[in-house]
């Protein structure tokens, strides 16, 4: 069992978890996930850690209410079953920050992609980077963790589709204007957006690495729900990544896999809401 020192609500699904977890600290490099369960007849689920407290020995997670396994997540208070990590490989800049000195890179996040983001930056801050943000979300309410953002980043733009906050458009509206500025970009959030993406930065031949964190189930390479194609190869994005070159990935394959689950997640979600009623 894991202490939780908060789980909160922060915008209209989204939370956040504090855990005491100081071993899983210790090894833990931004990009890398754990897997958590909120009691032990529980599922699996892979979460992205989002923030670090080295003093405390605590790790923080966001997550959205997706389905009955998120839902039961919500409802914890003092402590967590299991919280096993750090697992998958870490974000290439931040395991090897001497390397990219003389890069000016971008991260570009939609939606809750804000929370693997956080870290990276906040690292490589800590390490003498001056990293450059675009965030996106469907509207100004879903923009989580402004306040924690801004204070890692050199710079920060935002989009939003109605136009509620910042521009009025996509992340990629914003990206074009000052694409020629960067040499590497970081996507992280929804598929769609990731594919959007690397459609635009293949056409100015930006090199990009995209997390393809949302395919994952299980998180340990054993129920294959995380498969991609990367240059025409089968990779798992829980063991082989989470992170891959974005130019080299099968979006179209992996906008099919993400509906694997959908109608079981669906049937399971009713029948615990059936069960609470």
């Amino acid at each position: 069992m894991y202490k939780v020192i908060k789980n909160e609500q922060i915008s209209s699904n989204s939370f956040l978890m504090e855990v005491i977890a100081p071993i899983i600290l210790k090894r833990f490099i931004p990009g890398q996930f754990v897997i958590v369960m909120a009691k032990e007849d529980s599922e699996r689920i892979p979460l992205t850690i989002y923030d670090y407290d080295h003093k405390k020995g605590t790790i923080s997670l966001i997550y959205q209410i997706v389905g009955a396994s998120t839902e039961e997540l919500s409802t914890i208070k003092n402590e967590i079953f299991a919280i096993v990590g750090p697992l998958g490989n870490p974000n290439e800049i931040c395991k090897n920050p001497e390397n990219y000195k003389d890069k000016k890179i971008v991260y570009v996040a939609g939606g809750v992609g804000i929370a693997p983001i956080y870290p990276q930056v906040k690292y490589l801050k800590e390490r003498g980077y001056n990293i450059d943000v675009i965030y996106g979300a469907r509207k100004a309410n879903l923009l989580i963790i402004r306040d924690k953002i801004e204070q890692v980043v050199h710079k920060i733009s935002y989009a939003t589709d109605d136009g509620s906050f910042g521009t009025k458009g996509f992340v990629t509206d914003v990206l074009e204007k000052k694409i020629n500025n960067y040499d590497i970009c970081i996507a992280i959030g929804p598929v769609i957006m990731m594919k959007n993406v690397c459609d635009l930065t293949k056409k100015y031949k930006l090199r990009t690495i995209v997390s393809m964190n949302p395919l994952m189930v299980d998180g340990s390479g054993m129920c294959g729900a995380c498969r991609c194609e990367v240059e025409g190869k089968p990779k798992f994005a829980c063991i082989h990544g989470p992170e891959f070159d974005g130019h080299k990935v099968n979006f179209e394959l992996a906008l099919k896999r993400m509906n694997i689950y959908k109608e079981e997640e669906q049937e399971k979600w009713a029948q615990m809401k059936k069960k609470n009623s």
